[in-house]
């Protein structure tokens, strides 16, 4: 089956359908998701926390989001990949923007970048864009800014939302084929999604974007502890792999496996 391409985004934006973006870090799961009809797979600096065991998303580097980023695109045959620059990757110049996600597309071999942020990025969307390297812009509750914003916190409420209006038009006018919106109010998102042409993802954004994006491990209950409130868990792994791993462990030790059928004979 053929690519998704951002036409093919911007066409379901335009017809009033809908898309689906699952994080991905490795080879299996991203075969998985694509097989499932998956539209685009993002190479979360989410990694950081699910892959990593890191308390935020500030610790992963330039060249782990690689590795992640080679993974994924080894497996997806028909999902866009888009992949996170990394903190510390793009905030001080476009043309540091630039370089990080020349490196990403080359290496990586990712079909597009995302990066948190307002306004402020406006020429680093721009210096992308015009680099030939297609952006997705993200706002609301930006994780690699979590200090700064005072922790997880729901952005955009009240007038704030007139704020995420703005951001939103101004990296769309840059040439931001997306913008992703998370933790915002639903009302707030339904306005970002009226004032823009590109499509819009939510994670956490309510039910007006184009497309949803969850972490596959929140998605999938492979974590432990409370989940956020934007996330619908559609299976219990975490309790599916522990029953597998602790028959195993019992069958090792009481010496049931491996049994005559799993040997080779002479």
């Amino acid at each position: 089956m053929a690519r998704v391409r951002l036409h093919h985004l911007q066409a379901a934006k335009n017809e009033g359908r809908k898309f689906a973006m699952l994080t991905a870090y490795d080879t299996m799961m991203a075969g998985i998701f694509d097989s499932c009809g998956i539209e685009v797979l993002l190479v979360g600096d989410s990694a950081a926390n699910t892959v990593m065991g890191y308390s935020s998303t500030l610790p992963i580097t330039m060249e782990e989001m690689v590795v992640f980023a080679k993974s994924v695109t080894s497996g997806a045959r028909r999902a866009l990949v888009v992949c996170d620059l990394p903190f510390g990757s793009y905030e001080v110049s476009p043309e540091q923007a630039v370089a990080s996600a020349v490196k990403l597309m080359k290496e990586g071999g990712v079909h597009a970048v995302k990066l948190e942020g307002g306004q402020y990025f406006v020429p680093h969307v721009r210096a992308l864009v015009a680099a030939g390297v297609p952006v997705m812009a993200h706002i609301g509750f930006t994780p690699q800014s979590e200090h700064a914003l005072g922790g997880y916190r729901v952005q955009g409420r009240g007038e704030a939302g007139q704020g995420l209006v703005a951001d939103a038009r101004a990296l769309e006018a840059a040439g931001a084929f997306a913008v992703l919106m998370e933790m915002v109010p639903t009302e707030a998102a339904l306005l970002v999604d009226e004032s823009l042409s590109v499509p819009t993802v939510g994670i956490g954004a309510g039910g007006a974007t184009t497309g949803q994006v969850l972490v596959w491990q929140d998605m999938l209950g492979l974590g432990s502890g409370k989940s956020a409130r934007f996330v619908k868990k559609y299976a219990d792994l975490r309790t599916v792999v522990a029953g597998a791993v602790s028959a195993y462990h019992s069958e090792v030790l009481d010496g049931s496996f491996p049994a005559t059928e799993h040997g080779f004979g002479q």
